[in-house]
């Protein structure tokens, strides 16, 4: 939990960086991803260095070599812990002639989190600045894996614009309503194929740690958490290299974070690898036929994007394996050939269990899309019974472009710290549907379709013919009686407006006259 303080020190680098003309949050949050990295490379030559002096033996693992760089400056001059004593314009120069070409080779040999330094440019136009960041960030303690975490998470939430070809940053507190939801166990292989930050992979890790700490004492199972758990692809070469740090900042040592254009690249060797899939893919509309995975289009002939994300989820999962994914409403009740086909291979070939229908101000302010949460598990051979519907009502915040908390932060999110009241559960839906999900297949088959959350029987959706999703198609709404007035009533009450209206007028005409 970050406290007051630590957030008015991010605070301070976010202003320093908007008053020194770099106001793009992107490019903000790309230069302090550097210099993060530039940080831990001299941190973790430290710790070689301390581990060699205590042991007594040479260093196992050298960040910076020994000597001088092609241009002549010593290595010991690229470490953080030395040029951040340098007077601003050494630093310039050190940091944009030295370190920077450095960083750019660390990526061509291949190092883990390296990759997404081979093409790292210095944005910081003036050496000022540049001194003002590098004081600021020092001064942030970052030894703690939590606290350096939820920094770069607090980081990324100044993200206020959305990006590219539909991009947006999924809230947090949806993100851990899915994880939860899925409950990921520590065999899981986790693919986020659109990852963006890599929310939902560091939310799944965190999951893993608060629910299965007993994995970090089996060799082969903290082996699996480090190297081949989490899977995230995005073509955006500055999104990954956030999602990467975020990961690394989480405590995951060398996660698979890498460029993949997911719509149009063929998948067989990904095809039923993955055990769990959480994601919520950018939804841009239309592609060419061309462009597009020709193992997709054999799923589902379309060219929306939506759809083949779906195909795409059904493509890379392992028989058996489960997915929660957040998609536009459109998918629920499109009347495409398309959409009903993708529709029926939910219901019919594999098991369809949820639909969380989301508020529509849920994604604000980057978007105002309507969506839903969609759970299903791939099985090849259906198992659909029933399709839980839940309609989330509210989140928690405000759904205009503020989002303002409704609640105190201890009653927010999925797992709130403080007990809620009936009031409360009426501004923050979390908690409710993370509870009614574990008796979906219980208690949750006997309510009425007029409550928040129901189940519909299988064969009724397939009766639709169109495999219809939306929860209205479903839902049943209460009418309350209403008592109005007679009409003999209503026109004796007209009647005495109008005199009382009459006399005025004549009052009036009296005061003129």
């Amino acid at each position: 939990m970050l406290t007051g303080p630590l957030r008015t020190q991010v605070d301070q680098i976010w202003n320093a960086f908007w008053s020194g003309g770099v106001s793009n949050p992107l490019s903000v949050i790309e230069q302090i991803t550097y210099l993060l990295f530039i940080k831990r490379l001299d941190d973790l030559h430290t710790l070689e260095e301390n581990k060699s002096r205590t042991l007594g033996t040479p260093m196992q693992r050298r960040i910076f070599p020994e000597g001088s760089d092609a241009k002549g400056k010593p290595y010991e001059d690229l470490r953080w812990s030395r040029f951040k004593n340098f007077d601003p314009r050494v630093m310039m120069e050190v940091v944009e002639e030295h370190v920077f070409p450095f960083l750019r080779t660390l990526g061509e040999v291949g190092s883990s989190y390296g990759k997404h330094m081979k093409d790292a440019r210095l944005g910081i136009p003036n050496a000022g600045l540049l001194a003002k960041v590098v004081d600021l960030l020092d001064k942030i303690p970052m030894e703690d894996r939590d606290t350096k975490g939820d920094l770069y998470e607090y980081m990324l939430g100044k993200i206020a614009s959305a990006g590219q070809n539909g991009q947006f940053r999924t809230p947090r507190h949806i993100i851990n309503l899915m994880v939860h939801l899925m409950a990921p166990q520590p065999d899981d292989i986790i693919c986020d194929p659109a990852a963006g930050t890599c929310g939902f992979l560091v939310a799944a890790g965190e999951y893993l740690r608060e629910h299965h700490a007993g994995l970090f004492r089996d060799a082969k199972l903290k082996q699996h958490f480090h190297g081949g758990m989490f899977h995230g692809f995005d073509f955006d070469s500055t999104m990954l290299r956030i999602g990467a740090m975020n990961m690394t900042l989480h405590g995951v040592e060398d996660p698979d974070v890498s460029y993949r254009d997911s719509l149009a690249e063929e998948h067989a060797g990904d095809e039923g690898r993955y055990s769990l899939i959480l994601a919520n893919p950018p939804f841009a509309g239309s592609l060419d036929y061309e462009t597009t995975a020709k193992d997709l289009l054999k799923l589902v002939k379309t060219k929306k994007t939506e759809l083949l994300f779906v195909a795409l989820f059904l493509r890379l999962l392992r028989t058996g394996g489960r997915a929660a994914v957040i998609v536009p409403d459109g998918v629920l009740f499109g009347s495409s050939g398309a959409h009903k086909e993708i529709r029926r291979r939910l219901v019919e070939d594999h098991k369809l269990e949820a639909i969380i229908k989301l508020p529509s101000g849920v994604f604000r302010p980057y978007a105002g899309v309507s969506c839903a949460i969609v759970v299903f598990t791939k099985t090849g051979v259906g198992g659909t019974s029933g399709v839980w519907f839940y309609d989330m009502t509210a989140d928690g915040f405000s759904l205009d472009d503020k989002r303002t908390p409704l609640l105190d932060e201890a009653k927010l999110g999925a797992v709130p710290e403080q007990p809620l009241s009936a009031e409360d559960y009426a501004k923050n839906n979390l908690p409710d549907i993370l509870a009614r999900w574990k008796h979906r297949e219980e208690t949750e088959l006997l309510r009425p379709r007029t409550a928040q959350s129901f189940v519909v029987d299988a064969e009724e959706i397939k009766a639709t013919g169109s495999w219809d999703l939306s929860l209205n198609r479903y839902k049943q709404v209460e009418h309350e009686a209403v008592e109005h007035s007679s009409p003999a009533e209503i026109i004796a009450e007209l009647r005495a407006i109008e005199a009382e209206i009459a006399e005025g007028l004549d009052r009036l005409e009296d005061m003129l006259s």
